[in-house]
C-alpha cells in the first residue's frame, strides 16, 4: 500500500517538452487568464518569465507610440518622459500608481512594457489628454496628483499576480487557499491571510484538480519517479497532486505547466509555508 501510494504521487512534474500554448498554460483553455488576460507582469522581452506574446505586443507598441523626446529634447529641468521600452524606477512608481487607479493589475516591474503603455493610454483617454501611451509632463503631474505616493510594499508587492478575494471555503481553520484565477495561493488561518505567493497549475489535458482537499503527507525533498523532477517542499493533497516548488517555474514563469500539480516559484517563501503547514491542513482550489 505505501510503495503504491509513493507512486501515486510521484506524477508532477513541469511539461518541459511541449511548445508554449494558451492550453499548456492552466488546467482549462481560460485558466492562465490574469485579469488582464495575459502574461502576469511587464517583463523585457526575451527574460525568461516573459512570454512571446507579450515581446511582441511591447515591440510592435514601441513602434508604434514613439517617445515624444525622439522629435524634441526636454529641459535638463524637466523629467525626463515615459515610454515603451524604458526601464526606471520612476516607471515602477508610475507603474504602482496605474495599479492604485486600477488601470494595471500586475505588480510593478520598472520596465516599460505593452500593459503599462495600454494603461497610460487608457488614462489619457479618460483625462482628454493627448493618447499616445507615453507618459509626456502633463500625463505624469494628472496621474501624481490622482494617485498617492505608493508605499514599499506597493512598488514591490509579495505577490506578481493581484491575491483573489478567498473563497467561502477558506474562511475557517487551517487553509491553502488557492486560486486558479488570480494565480496565487493564500496561506490562511482562521479568515486571515498570513501569507501569499504566486502559483501556476496543470495543463489543459492534466489539469489541477479543483475542490476541496486536506494535506495527507508532506515530504522537503521529493523527486517524481515518472518525470524525474525534483518535488521539494512537497504537500500532497489529492493522490499524485502536491503544492511543491518548481525550478522550472522559477525559470520560465507561465510560459509553461505542470502535469498537475500547484507549483511555486519562491522557494524561501515555500520553505516557510512548508514548516507551518500540518498534515490535514485544508486545501481549497477554486475558480
Amino acid at each position: 500500500m505505501a510503495t503504491a501510494v509513493a507512486l501515486a504521487a510521484t506524477a508532477c512534474g513541469p511539461q518541459k517538452t511541449e511548445p508554449v500554448a494558451a492550453s499548456s498554460v492552466s488546467s482549462s483553455p481560460t485558466a492562465g487568464s490574469s485579469p488582464e488576460a495575459s502574461p502576469s507582469t511587464d517583463d523585457k522581452p526575451g527574460e525568461a518569465s516573459a512570454s512571446p506574446s507579450a515581446s511582441a505586443s511591447a515591440s510592435a507598441s514601441a513602434s508604434a507610440s514613439p517617445s515624444p523626446s525622439s522629435s524634441s529634447s526636454p529641459s535638463p529641468s524637466v523629467k525626463q518622459i515615459m515610454a515603451n521600452g524604458d526601464e526606471s524606477e520612476q516607471v515602477r512608481e508610475l507603474q504602482a500608481r496605474l495599479r492604485q487607479l486600477k488601470l494595471m493589475s500586475v505588480a510593478p516591474t520598472g520596465f516599460y512594457g505593452s500593459k503599462t503603455t495600454a494603461a497610460v493610454k487608457s488614462f489619457q483617454s479618460k483625462h482628454g489628454l493627448n493618447g499616445t501611451g507615453s507618459v509626456d509632463e502633463a500625463t505624469w503631474k494628472k496621474i501624481q496628483s490622482d494617485s498617492k505616493k505608493p508605499t514599499a510594499d506597493e512598488l514591490r508587492p509579495a505577490t506578481v499576480n493581484e491575491v483573489a478575494a478567498p473563497d467561502p471555503r477558506c474562511m475557517q481553520g487551517r487553509v491553502m487557499c488557492i486560486s486558479k484565477e488570480s494565480r496565487t495561493l493564500a496561506w490562511m488561518i482562521n479568515g486571515k491571510v498570513v501569507s501569499t505567493m504566486d502559483v501556476r497549475f496543470g495543463s489543459e489535458n492534466t489539469p489541477t484538480r479543483e475542490g476541496v482537499f486536506d494535506v495527507g503527507w508532506k515530504a522537503k525533498e521529493w523527486t517524481s519517479t515518472i518525470y524525474h523532477t525534483p518535488m521539494p517542499y512537497a504537500m500532497f493533497f489529492s493522490g499524485g497532486q502536491a503544492v511543491h516548488f518548481s525550478a522550472d517555474f522559477a525559470a520560465r514563469g507561465y510560459n509553461g505547466a505542470s502535469h498537475g500539480c500547484v507549483n511555486v516559484r519562491d522557494k524561501g517563501k515555500l520553505s516557510a509555508l512548508f514548516d507551518q503547514v500540518q498534515v490535514g491542513d485544508k486545501v481549497v482550489v477554486y475558480w
